[in-house]
């Protein structure tokens, strides 16, 4: 070969995209269910491959955050019998760095809960599978950016 010839592999947006890890808290598998699969393994070209921890009860959820790990963290509102706003707003005042958080919510009346909860964003419930890739896109690339942002 001559001198400025290149032999490789050309890179592309998704092969820069860093894998994520996010948690989804229900009580309920179908709420689970929906929210991985209107998400899906990749929601943007520029994010993922994401992979999934689901949890159960709050207690779970905390645990979780505290082995470290998790990037973001879809939270049911409307959990039994600990809701998303309170695991939410006990992420926010016990765990330094904490991950993004995104609550589902089944009113746009209760938005403001989600604010007092200090939730990065929200999504409406039920899960609508053009929108909430998009939302997670956003929050994963914020976290990317600002690692260590107010959350």
């Amino acid at each position: 070969m001559e001198g400025n010839a290149r032999v490789g592999r050309v890179s592309s947006a998704a092969d820069s995209a860093a894998p994520a890890t996010v948690l989804v808290y229900s009580h309920r598998s179908e709420v689970r269910d929906a929210v991985r699969t209107a998400v899906g393994r990749r929601p943007a070209a520029d994010v993922g491959p994401l992979t999934w921890v689901e949890c159960t009860t709050g207690d779970d959820v905390i645990a979780a955050v505290d082995a470290g790990g998790i990037d973001l963290c879809i939270l049911d509102g409307e959990a039994q019998p600990t809701g998303g706003l309170a695991v939410s707003r006990q992420l926010e005042q016990e765990v330094t760095d904490r991950p993004a958080v995104c609550l589902l919510i089944a009113r746009q009346a209760d938005r403001w809960l989600a604010h007092w909860s200090r939730a990065d964003a929200t999504l409406p419930l039920p899960v609508d599978p053009l929108i909430a890739p998009g939302v997670v896109a956003d929050l994963l690339r914020a976290r990317v950016q600002h690692p260590a942002a107010s959350w």
